[in-house]
């Protein structure tokens, strides 16, 4: 009897283990990123959140806007982190670890390759995007930590090298 009885609780003390490891690995595997975009160049209205979160090979990006012109504008990720400049070119190039062309989103985009969103007459938009390369908070050329995200003045043509041709910069924030 007294085997059983310390079997027993040895069992449910195990697997009392286990549950807390799973719940601690799920809660490991989701990450967050956000940025906050603050108007650039010509634009004096322009505010957005941006959130990127997810398991690793499958971040996700959702990114809201309001007081942006009406119309398309093209959204990229670029290399630095830095909105300092009051045209947002501080944020340098497209990130682009990969080396790939300029193109629409895909497997063969830059890693920063967002495409357009669409603005209504009442200055709100809304992107939303994914991809499996995305990396947060790992350090690794694929890491979004350290990125900015600009919202340029045109649409992206999504094939113009390097850059599809979007015209100036009037939205960034920092990848945190």
């Amino acid at each position: 009897m007294r085997n059983a009885i310390a079997v027993a609780l040895l069992t449910s003390a195990l697997g009392a283990g286990c549950a807390d490891e799973g719940t601690t690995e799920n809660a490991a595997t989701s990450e967050t990123a956000t940025a906050s975009l603050q108007p650039k160049s010509d634009n004096k209205t322009l505010a957005g959140t941006a959130r990127f979160e997810g398991a690793p090979g499958n971040i996700k990006l959702t990114l809201d806007v309001s007081g942006a012109p009406a119309g398309e504008h093209g959204v990229h990720i670029h290399e630095k982190g830095d909105c300092s400049s009051a045209d947002a070119m501080s944020a340098g190039g497209h990130w682009n670890p990969n080396m790939s062309d300029h193109a629409a989103p895909g497997p063969s985009a830059h890693l920063g390759d967002l495409g357009n969103m669409t603005v209504g007459a009442d200055g709100k938009g809304s992107l939303s995007a994914s991809n499996a390369q995305w990396e947060i908070g790992t350090g690794s050329p694929k890491d979004l930590i350290g990125k900015a995200l600009i919202v340029h003045t045109m649409p992206d043509d999504l094939m113009t090298q390097p850059t599809g041709n979007a015209g100036g910069r009037i939205g960034c924030g920092e990848i945190k």
